[in-house]
């Protein structure tokens, strides 16, 4: 027995396992980024010609073989082309050291900042009854509603988003979207949910909310203009009437994660606060 574990330890054995470690890691990270995105769409095109090439192959299809040859040939310098805006943000993420999961503790000091000026923000608003909608980027990239709303890749700060949802202002109608600890784009277009379980005094504002998280993992903070009430959805749950302790918990829990955590923070926040009477 030891001989045999001595000759599976042997460093071709081991560079081995390393290597498909390394390629697991950097294709998991691709999905990763690429999710919510037009990428993904493209990506079951190049997936169908993929089947078409091997059914050609199989079936002794030569003419269709040679065509679906031909764009795989011309398929690289397109797909450099169709994907130049995830390829820029990679690198950017890469650059940033984002992606690699020792570089994440040294964004504590900016993620606890941003918690904290969006506690002031909502503050401020919530005791003026000022309707706000702000989205924060998780793990699902939120490319197409970003292309959607006026560009301003500013630092978050609670000054910033209060005059940004100030009534009869040009930005004030649609939702921020936060990505990478910054705001990334104000007045942007979030999907409604067309589900029967929100109730019916909610408006739009709540239901974009709910729309986002039906599709993506992001993290959407809603104020009502009607109640100041502020409401937080993620992954399809819906809190509403939070107090400032409840959101600054859940805030610090999603985007400021301590070394070891629970899998799901979040999820675990939701299902507690349920239980203690919050509403769905």
């Amino acid at each position: 027995m030891p001989k045999m574990i001595a000759d599976l330890l042997t460093w071709s054995t081991v560079a081995n396992i390393i290597d498909i470690l390394v390629v697991w890691y950097v294709v998991y990270r691709l999905i990763m980024l690429i999710r919510g995105t037009k990428a993904v769409q493209l990506l079951k095109g190049i997936f169908i010609i993929a089947i078409i090439k091997i059914l050609s192959w199989f079936l002794q299809l030569e003419t269709v073989g040679y065509i679906i040859d031909m764009i795989i040939t011309w398929s690289v310098p397109a797909m450099v082309i169709i994907f130049q805006p995830e390829i820029r943000r990679g690198l950017e993420h890469l650059g940033r050291g984002s992606m690699l999961p020792w570089r994440k503790d040294t964004a504590h000091e900016v993620e606890t900042r941003m918690v904290r000026e969006l506690d002031k923000a909502i503050q401020y608003m919530s005791k003026r009854r000022i309707g706000a909608l702000i989205t924060i980027q998780q793990n699902t990239g939120l490319e197409d509603y970003i292309e959607t709303g006026i560009p301003l890749d500013a630092d978050v700060s609670g000054e910033l988003l209060i005059n940004i949802f100030i009534p009869n202002t040009p930005l004030h109608d649609g939702a921020v979207i936060i990505r990478d600890n910054r705001i990334a784009v104000a007045a942007a277009y979030l999907p409604l949910s067309e589900s029967n379980m929100i109730p019916k005094e909610l408006g739009t504002r709540h239901r974009a909310a709910v729309g986002i998280s039906e599709v993506t993992d992001a993290l959407t903070i809603v104020i009502s203009e009607e109640t100041g009430g502020v409401t937080v959805t993620n992954n399809n749950h819906l809190i509403r009437d939070l107090s400032r302790e409840d959101y600054l918990k859940l805030l610090t829990a999603q985007l400021v994660p301590a070394p070891e955590t629970d899998a799901n923070p979040v999820a675990t926040f939701f299902s507690d606060l349920t239980h203690k009477g919050g509403k769905r």
